[in-house]
């Protein structure tokens, strides 16, 4: 027996270590994982975000992706996604659901590396495969027409790609189908929903049956000389400004011709349809979501539609005061001449009438006049509790993006073609039209007339941030509206 030396602990009172079993192992690899995931990430700090998860939030996330080799015809895809890029602008879609459907497409039909650039008039794809010669394709949006359907239905397609029911050949002829199909709605009945809006929300503005029925006939005209000077191919903000100065002209010669018409609530509800509402929205989508140039290039183009509305009723105002026409009390106040339940019946029918004229799908009609209805409760109670005229709109405006998302997303369509016809009422156009006529007229009060289309300024900004925050605070309640939707398109 070897004696032990002096310095080595006596260790034969302890237990014995046991080897580790297989199962204690994994369990230990695993703590050491998840411990490294909580102090380190799933990535490191520095490494770059894959463009896929862009999607996140958006109604094309978790797609399914095509992992075969590289696709032999990549610029037949490029093209495609790149034409249906183009008709989304057209249609008026933001550029924050352009990219994410070009990112959706290419990557469901089998691209990967890809990278988009988008601004105000232009979009750009480059495929850069590794090892392989590079494709960049840039395709440019020269025009623009109201077409919520088709806008809706490009939005079907792309979630059709998306759940993986719909190749390239097929996407493309069904792409090709819904910019070569009419319109939902006719000419004659756009003109006489823009007539019909006028009326029902000089209605509720507090006009009478006089007061509703210029509206309509000037209105009806209105649309008529826009759609002549647009076959002439004269620029939007003369086109603008010509109607905008009709129904101001028209108005106050009534007025000065003996007509027991305020003609303020006229012109107020004659330039409500002339506003860039679904421009500025998208607009200040894009600036919140990240793309600076397109904002900026929308907001540019905003305020020359705001300035040739503005200038169209100035030359108005200084005509109407040379012929002699009566002054007008522009801070008179009009009782309401319906009571809550009527009004409510009017903006429903005027939000059914703006989707008309913005060409929607017939089946959005109907949901897209609810939720107008609940944002006019909602401003009549933010009214009510004291919010004042420009915190009640905003915060009407957050309902209607948040409502208009959950209801587009559940009918297959975009936020946009439900929130932007929704939230017109929202808009000061009252306001609008006394600050200018008192900065044109009243010479004295320039200050108040500058306050005043500060204030209405501030109302529009505060309505269109308003849509963008209520689609934001939706998302998290609408994950699954869009799953759903690509399992039953799965299981046809």
């Amino acid at each position: 027996m070897t004696d032990r030396p002096d310095n080595r602990p006596n260790t034969d009172g302890l237990p014995k270590t046991q080897p580790l079993k297989p199962s204690q192992v994994r369990q230990n690899v695993n703590a050491k994982r998840m411990l490294r995931r909580l102090v380190q990430g799933e990535n490191p700090p520095t490494a770059p975000m894959s463009i896929v998860d862009r999607l996140a939030g958006s109604p094309y996330a978790n797609p399914i992706i095509h992992v075969g080799g590289v696709d032999a015809s990549a610029r037949k895809t490029i093209d495609f996604a790149l034409h249906m890029a183009e008709s989304m602008f057209r249609y008026g879609a933001g550029a924050l659901e352009v990219e994410t459907s070009i990112i959706a497409v290419t990557a469901a039909l089998g691209l990967k590396n890809i990278e988009v650039d988008i601004t105000n008039q232009s979009v750009a794809l480059n495929y850069a495969p590794k090892d392989q010669t590079p494709i960049t394709l840039l395709r440019v949006v020269r025009s623009w027409t109201n077409n919520y359907a088709g806008l809706a239905q490009v939005h079907q397609l792309v979630t059709d790609i998306v759940a993986g029911g719909v190749g390239r050949s097929e996407a493309v002829s069904r792409l090709d189908d819904i910019i070569r199909s009419s319109k939902p709605f006719p000419r004659w009945m756009v003109t006489m929903a823009f007539g019909v809006f006028s009326a029902v929300f000089v209605g509720v503005l507090g006009g009478g049956v006089g007061a509703s029925a210029l509206a309509f006939v000037s209105n009806m005209l209105v649309n008529l000389v826009a759609r002549q000077l647009g076959k002439w191919r004269t620029p939007d903000f003369f086109v603008t400004a010509a109607c905008s100065f009709l129904v101001t002209f028209i108005a106050l010669m009534l007025h000065w011709a003996g007509a027991d018409i305020p003609p303020s609530i006229v012109v107020a509800g004659g330039i409500l349809l002339l506003l860039p509402t679904g421009r500025l929205v998208s607009s200040v989508q894009d600036a919140i979501n990240g793309f600076p140039v397109t904002a900026a290039g929308r907001f540019l183009s905003t305020i020359l539609t705001f300035g040739a509305i503005v200038a169209g009723i100035a030359v108005a105002v200084v005509v109407g005061d040379l012929i002699g026409s009566v002054a007008i009390d522009v801070t008179q106040t009009f009782p309401e001449a319906y009571p809550l339940w009527g009004q409510a019946v009017l903006i429903a029918v005027a939000v059914i009438a703006i989707g008309i004229t913005e060409q929607t799908l017939l089946k959005l009609l109907l949901p897209t006049a609810a939720v107008g209805l609940v944002g006019y409760f909602v401003l009549w109670g933010a009214s009510n509790f004291g919010f004042g005229d420009r915190l009640s709109p905003a915060i009407s405006a957050v309902v209607i993006g948040l409502l208009a998302r959950m209801v587009a997303l559940r009918l297959g369509a975009p936020q946009l073609v439900v929130a932007v016809p929704a939230a017109l009422i929202l808009l000061p156009g009252l306001k609008i039209f006394r600050s200018m006529y008192v900065l044109t007229v009243q010479e004295a009060d320039v200050l108040v007339g500058s306050g005043g289309m500060l204030n209405a300024g501030a109302i529009v900004l505060g309505v269109a941030a308003g849509i963008v925050l209520g689609d934001n605070l939706a998302r998290p309640l609408t994950k699954g509206l869009a799953s759903n939707e690509r399992r039953r398109v799965r299981r046809r």
